[in-house]
């Protein structure tokens, strides 16, 4: 092949096209994976997606592949792709910190499962995201190490807390990533910077090795700039583990089959039920205007679309924040100054505990402490049953609420966010302001059901998110009805939906 015949923007392309092209021999790895860090040296500096970039740990992954190859192995579906890595993922060797103080300079000695997954794979890790601080935030300007920025504007935020993975794809820094939800933290930022992102049933992909936040929700999946790549990367890092007494020992679910199979946009007989309670007053006009055209097509499409009633879904923000910052509470008291991460006041003239004190004071943040406190107090003998228990008991009815609605129709929609993506500093100080992000995620989160966000138009020129519910273990419905969407999408726009992200260097 000559250099004129040659992709000329390896950036831009999809992680199946690279995949092709990379198993085809039409262009190597390497080359694929140094067109994405010179990407990332040019534009990070503007967005702060990346805290480390392994460069050559990338290099030697994708020189591992272009070997494969040349020795006549059959590649994997994403063999040679890049990915970006939310720092909240253990990786062996690698810099772990989830985006705090405490854990700076921590090089981890083993590997998460999502990890070693990605690497069996032979998928390139270019690097780790920045984060909210544990996972705690919806902006990511809770990381210790400053806010990421939004690649639509500079001076918004990209979501969070997976907001430097979301920034990476919608970049052009990497084709893939990974994030984590635990209340939202993959779908909220996925919409706010326009591309897809997947909260997969809680227990498809393994949690052994994340850096736990709320163990009874913590979720990882894929982010990536259409729903095929999104379903492959999935496939890639979701099945049973048994590191993880949490994991679900059953197939994975076909949803790359399910992606390439909605793409023909044919959705007669699917029933989509749209929430009542997940719109709105209190959602910004064009948010809801987005949806509303996003639920035309899904009719257009052939689906039928039904009103269906969750009423306890509007209990579900106070739910999450009793029952996430007590398992937070309870997560967090390793850090202990003992055993690993930052040690302050080991002097000689202060005690363990205080030791203890003064290291968890300079180590967390303000929102970090702020969720310890309030889940120390909820779990605390004389309030346990009256905040935590009460707040389990709404979980169920929740879930019971996603069981009855199931029952009328096959997935229900939603705006994945209320809002578009707001201005870094303007809700820094306004926890509950802050909060609202998640409402419409929560819900799914709290019942342990997949949920997917992909685009479906603009507002105010930002991107808005559509989510697709569906029941546990029903994965690739997300993804058949995502894709569909998308297509039709697609067709409406010409070529690719919510691409045309301003150019971050001249």
């Amino acid at each position: 092949m000559t250099d004129s015949e040659r992709p000329t923007d390896l950036t831009t392309m999809s992680a199946a096209e690279l995949a092709a092209l990379i198993a085809g021999g039409e262009v190597a790895a390497v080359e694929v994976a140094q067109a994405h860090l010179d990407r990332i040296t040019a534009v990070d500096p503007a967005v702060h997606a990346f805290l480390y970039v392994d460069t050559e740990g990338a290099m030697a992954a994708a020189q591992a592949v272009d070997e494969q190859r040349a020795a006549g192995a059959v590649l994997g579906p994403l063999a040679g792709v890049p990915l970006a890595m939310k720092d909240v993922v253990v990786t062996k060797g690698v810099p772990t910190t989830a985006g705090s103080k405490i854990l700076k300079g921590w090089h981890p000695p083993y590997d998460a499962t999502i990890s070693r997954r990605v690497k069996d794979a032979g998928i390139v890790m270019l690097g780790k995201t920045n984060m909210d601080e544990f996972a705690m935030g919806s902006s990511t300007e809770n990381s210790a190490y400053g806010p990421t920025c939004n690649p639509w504007d500079l001076t918004r935020i990209p979501g969070g807390s997976s907001g430097g993975s979301s920034a990476a794809v919608a970049a052009y820094e990497a084709p893939l990533a990974i994030g984590t939800d635990t209340g939202g933290s993959i779908r909220q930022p996925a919409a706010v910077t326009g591309i897809v992102g997947h909260k997969p049933t809680y227990g498809a992909v393994s949690r052994y090795g994340l850096i736990a936040f709320s163990s009874s929700l913590d979720q990882a999946g894929p982010l990536a700039r259409n729903v095929l790549d999104a379903a492959l990367l999935h496939e890639a890092i979701a099945g049973y583990d048994p590191c993880d007494s949490t994991s679900i020992n059953a197939p994975v679910p076909p949803v790359a089959a399910a992606a390439r199979e909605g793409a023909d946009g044919n959705l007669a007989g699917l029933r989509v039920g749209v929430v009542r309670e997940l719109g709105g007053e209190g959602y910004q006009p064009g948010v809801l205007a987005s949806f509303e055209a996003a639920v035309d097509t899904l009719r257009g499409l052939g689906a039928e679309v039904v009103e269906v009633s969750c009423p306890h879904f509007d209990y579900a923000l106070a739910a999450y924040y009793l029952i996430a910052p007590s398992e937070c509470s309870s997560n967090l008291a390793r850090f202990d100054a003992v055993r690993y991460g930052l040690r302050v006041g080991d002097d000689g003239a202060n005690s363990l505990e205080d030791v203890m004190s003064l290291t968890r004071e300079a180590g967390f943040g303000p929102e970090v402490k702020r969720r310890i406190m309030l889940g120390t107090y909820a779990l605390s003998s004389g309030y346990y049953e009256a905040y935590y228990g009460q707040a389990q008991k709404v979980r169920t009815l929740i879930a019971r609420d996603f069981d009855a609605a199931f029952e009328k129709a096959d997935v229900l929609v939603s705006p994945t966010s209320p809002f578009v993506a707001f201005g870094i500093g303007e809700r820094i100080d306004d926890p509950m302001a802050m909060y609202i992000n998640d409402l419409c995620t929560l819900p799914a989160s709290l019942a342990g059901t997949p949920a997917i966000s992909v685009p479906c138009g603009l507002s105010e020129g930002l991107p808005v998110g559509l989510q697709i519910m569906a029941p546990a273990q029903a994965d690739d419905r997300c993804y058949r009805v995502g894709a569909a969407f998308e297509a039709a999408m697609a067709a409406s726009a010409g070529g690719a939906v919510l691409t045309s992200i301003p150019e971050l260097v001249s």
